[in-house]
């Protein structure tokens, strides 16, 4: 249960969702090229596809998330995939909700930065293979990151809800096993066929130009 659903946050916490969901859409945005756009597209479908599959696990369910997967290929563009693709299955299949819509690409969007700028740390580094180990590293730690911040949340709705914070970290770790050999092996792949599909040095830096 990485999507919290509607009517389980209190209005305080919905609201900085949004607040820091809006801040970062525009870092994420910023500067945007036209050339761009069919690339963020092709993440997003890929995001949105991703997740619609639901396994459930007790009270919960586990879905893949594949933010480490946008982060390495998007960049500081991956935000805007991932804000995207909640829009679009919480307006057509009700995953998660539109008033939890901003906690959730929080949740799943600022992981996918994490997973890109960690990805960037292998430039410099004189050793074979380092897309895949990099993005393993990415990918298993991107969906780490979004179930702590889920279960952290949770946590801090009361003692109800330790218990599911704590299944859903628990139902999450073959998902991320999953992820990082997915995302380390899609890496190495597309660094012998098409390298420009990985995040490009014009969205090395986080910082806004």
């Amino acid at each position: 249960m990485v999507h919290i659903s509607d009517g389980v946050l209190p209005l305080a916490m919905l609201a900085a969702g949004f607040l820091f969901t809006l801040i970062l859409l525009v870092f994420s945005m910023r500067n945007i090229r036209i050339e761009e756009i069919p690339k963020v597209s092709l993440i997003t479908a890929a995001l949105f596809v991703a997740s619609l599959v639901h396994f459930p696990i007790g009270p919960t369910s586990v879905h893949l998330i594949m933010n480490g997967l946008a982060g390495i290929l998007l960049g500081r563009r991956a935000f805007i995939g991932v804000f995207v693709a909640l829009t679009l299955q919480a307006v057509f299949f009700q995953h998660g909700g539109l008033s939890v819509l901003g906690v959730n690409a929080f949740n799943i969007g600022v992981p996918a930065l994490l997973a890109w700028q960690l990805f960037e740390k292998r430039r410099g580094l004189k050793s074979p293979r380092l897309e895949a180990v990099f993005g393993a590293l990415a990918g298993g730690l991107a969906v780490l990151a979004s179930v702590l911040l889920v279960s952290l949340e949770l946590l801090a709705l009361g003692e109800a809800f330790n218990e599911i914070s704590l299944l859903v970290i628990g139902a999450h770790l073959p998902v991320m096993i999953i992820e990082a050999l997915v995302v380390g092996a899609a890496a190495g792949f597309l660094l012998k066929v098409k390298p420009e599909m990985l995040a490009d040095s014009s969205n090395r830096s986080m910082e806004v130009n």
